[in-house]
C-alpha cells in the first residue's frame, strides 16, 4: 500500500525515531501541518487500521511504530514517480538519492534491488508480477518493539 503525502510526513517522523508518542508526533506535524492535536489522534488511528503504522501503550501513554518498510516505499513511490510523472520505464539512477537526509549509504544499495525488481517486467504466464505491489514496504512488527495492535 502507497501511502498518502500526509501519511508518508508521519512514516518519515517514524522511520528517523521510533516508537513516538501521539504527543511527539502532533509536536512535529503542528510546525508543518497547523494541524491540532484531534486531526493528528484521527490520522494515526486511520494509519494504524490501514496497517501502515502499529499502536501499542507504554505506561499509560499511545506510542506508535512504522509497520510499512521505508526503503520499499520509497522505491515503491521512486518507481511511481518515474512511470507516472517522468514516464520512465528504466528505474530512477540511486545516485540521484546520495544526498538524501532520509536513508542511509546501507540503505542505498537496498534500494537499487528494491527498484531493479519494481520495473521488471509482469510475468505474463502466470499473469502476476515478479514482485507485488501489495507486499511491498511491509515488514512485520518483531515482538521485541513491546507493540501490537
Amino acid at each position: 500500500m502507497k501511502p498518502n503525502s500526509t501519511e508518508l510526513t508521519i512514516l518519515k517522523l517514524l522511520w528517523k525515531k521510533e516508537p513516538r508518542t501521539g504527543s511527539d508526533i502532533h509536536e512535529a506535524l503542528q510546525v508543518k501541518l497547523g494541524w491540532s492535536y484531534s486531526s493528528t489522534r484521527k490520522t494515526l488511528e486511520r494509519m494504524a487500521d490501514k496497517g501502515l503504522i502499529a499502536e501499542g501503550r507504554q505506561g499509560n501513554r499511545k506510542i506508535y511504530t512504522a509497520i510499512l518498510a521505508k526503503v520499499p516505499t520509497l522505491a515503491l513511490l521512486a518507481r511511481d514517480f518515474a512511470k507516472q510523472v517522468m514516464e520512465l520505464d528504466e528505474p530512477l539512477p540511486v545516485a540521484m538519492f546520495s544526498d538524501s537526509k532520509l536513508i542511509n549509504h546501507e540503505e542505498l544499495g537496498e534500494l537499487e534491488a528494491v527498484l531493479a525488481e519494481l520495473c521488471e517486467p509482469k510475468d505474463h504466464h502466470s499473469g502476476t508480477d515478479n514482485l507485488p505491489e501489495d507486499n511491498v514496504g511491509k515488514e512485520k512488527v518483531s515482538s521485541d518493539k513491546g507493540v501490537g495492535r
